[in-house]
């Protein structure tokens, strides 16, 4: 049965807000993000991208970046989750995205034997 619902990506960088460099290995913000999600008690996904971006002033910054996808979370706790993100990692600011999506669980095993 198709079940409709709200999936959210917050899109975090790594570069710190005033240098424009990481500043600690990618393995701290992941240890970070994962446990701001525990404290929300909310389930997620994550991914290490690289991305790139021009700033206002027209300079281009490439930068590691993490993408948090989270499904069926309430708006009110994905933009809490965005604010707590942005200030740890020391961030200018934090991308968030939003779209309907159908979600489906297939399920199926074998029966013994059938290996």
């Amino acid at each position: 049965m198709n079940e409709q619902t709200l999936q959210t990506t917050i899109y975090i960088g790594l570069n710190d807000a005033d240098t424009g460099v990481q500043k600690f290995d990618t393995e701290k913000y992941l240890s970070i993000l994962k446990n701001v999600c525990r404290n929300y008690q909310v389930a997620f996904s994550l991914h290490q991208i690289n991305g790139g971006y021009f700033h206002e002033d027209g300079r281009y910054t490439e930068e590691n970046s993490l993408a948090l996808l989270l499904m069926g979370v309430p708006q009110e706790t994905v933009m809490e989750i965005a604010k707590d993100l942005c200030a740890f990692f020391h961030q200018e600011s934090v991308m968030v995205t939003s779209s309907p999506c159908a979600v489906v669980f297939v399920q199926e095993r074998l029966e013994a034997g059938e290996e």
